[in-house]
């Protein structure tokens, strides 16, 4: 073979072996660019593996909220303080009103016996529970004459029929029914109606202790019985001589009879943070002026609100009439149940024709004392201890 064909069949088998590359490289490319799309997604997961971080947690809890049934996004609550239990310890403060809303409302009372003076009683729990009762009615207290000049010798608490009345302290039930008045010997013409006497555990200077609950609905309880302070024994009503349902309650020392009585004023604790105002409304030469009108208005800067509306409170001294004063405070007025703060006594005497002023603070689970002179007008002295000081009893 000639030189030239030599390298002519050269230059031919050299050029069909460019063109066989170029149409294994045409064909072998897109399959080679698709296979490492593929191995490409396949890595993508392990590459992108979100890590634990409390920013993941975060979101999880908000989507856990985001499920609750609620058609709109709710804020996420802050924690709040644990509230502070009012210590069992009674301390002279005034405790909040626990529901704003309840009406009426009062604190309850300390614990029994109550003495926070060397010469106070406050043997008795209230007879009523500290969400049934309101503020009794001044006017119907210790002391008042009512139903053809017969003098009140207990107090009245205002409710509604059905009320619960509680005992006031632990004792026997001695009475139970109608004509506790004449001791049983009419029952169809007695002005207490259904009542109950209870004659208690403890006494005063050996004396016994008595308290009676009058014009009942309803007795729970018989003669004979054991109660404890505290125990339901009937419910409100308006039997016997009454203008309303009411509680009629009092406190008798020695003897069970309507002659024995002593101010329940003086022996029901007070509810926390309140107090008890208590005087001599007395004449210039110092006898007990009767039936003595006395007002009690907050003072100025005191927001408190009193039972009689634009007034405060409003009481009477005693009709001296089988009415027993304290042997200490020789008492013959008071109101009960005043809130802790500053008043103003205010004392018109009609027989002169001047009205008396002065101020006073209330303090919180004692006696705040007054006495009054006409002409002379206020003092706050105590006065002097008694020749024989009653002290309790087991």
């Amino acid at each position: 073979m000639k030189r030239a064909d030599i390298h002519s069949t050269k230059d031919r088998v050299g050029l069909g072996m460019v063109n066989l590359r170029l149409i294994c490289l045409f064909v072998c490319l897109p399959l080679l660019v698709r296979c490492q799309n593929l191995s490409a997604r396949e890595q993508t997961p392990t590459i992108s593996q979100p890590q634990p971080s409390h920013t993941q947690a975060a979101a999880t809890a908000t989507q856990i909220s985001s499920n609750l049934s609620t058609l709109t996004p709710s804020p996420v609550p802050e924690l709040s303080p644990t509230p502070t239990l009012i210590p069992a310890t009674p301390e002279f403060s005034i405790p909040p009103d626990p529901q704003g809303s309840l009406k009426p409302w009062r604190p309850p009372a300390y614990p029994v016996p109550w003495v926070p003076g060397e010469y106070d009683h406050f043997y008795f729990s209230p007879p009523l529970a500290a969400t049934d009762i309101d503020s009794a009615f001044s006017t119907y207290g210790y002391g008042g004459v009512f139903f053809e000049n017969v003098v009140h010798t207990g107090i009245d608490i205002p409710g509604d029929i059905g009320t619960p009345i509680l005992a006031a302290g632990d004792g026997r039930v001695i009475y139970a029914g109608q004509g506790v008045y004449r001791g049983g010997n009419n029952i169809y013409d007695d002005p207490y109606g259904n009542a109950v006497v209870i004659e208690h555990d403890f006494s005063y200077q050996g004396e016994p202790l008595f308290t009676l609950y009058a014009h009942m609905n309803e007795i729970l309880v018989e003669e004979g019985q054991q109660v404890h302070s505290g125990e339901q024994i009937g419910t409100m009503g308006n039997t016997g001589h009454t203008t309303g349902p009411h509680l009629h309650f009092e406190v008798r020392l020695g003897k069970n009879e309507y002659f024995s009585t002593r101010n329940p004023d003086l022996w029901i604790s007070p509810p926390q943070g309140w107090g008890v105002l208590v005087g001599q409304v007395l004449t210039y030469s110092g006898r007990p002026l009767e039936r003595q009108l006395v007002y009690l208005h907050p003072a100025e800067g005191n927001p408190v609100t009193g039972p009689v509306e634009d007034v405060g409170w409003i009481g009477n001294s005693y009709q001296n009439d089988v009415i027993n004063f304290d042997p200490y405070y020789r008492e013959n007025f008071t109101l009960a149940n005043i809130p802790a703060g500053k008043y103003v006594i205010d004392i018109p005497t009609t027989s002169i024709g001047y009205r008396y002023t002065e101020e006073i603070e209330i303090k919180p689970g004692q006696v705040s004392f007054f006495k009054f002179n006409i002409w002379k007008g206020f003092s706050d002295r105590l006065p002097p201890t008694p020749e024989i000081i009653f002290t309790p009893s087991p």
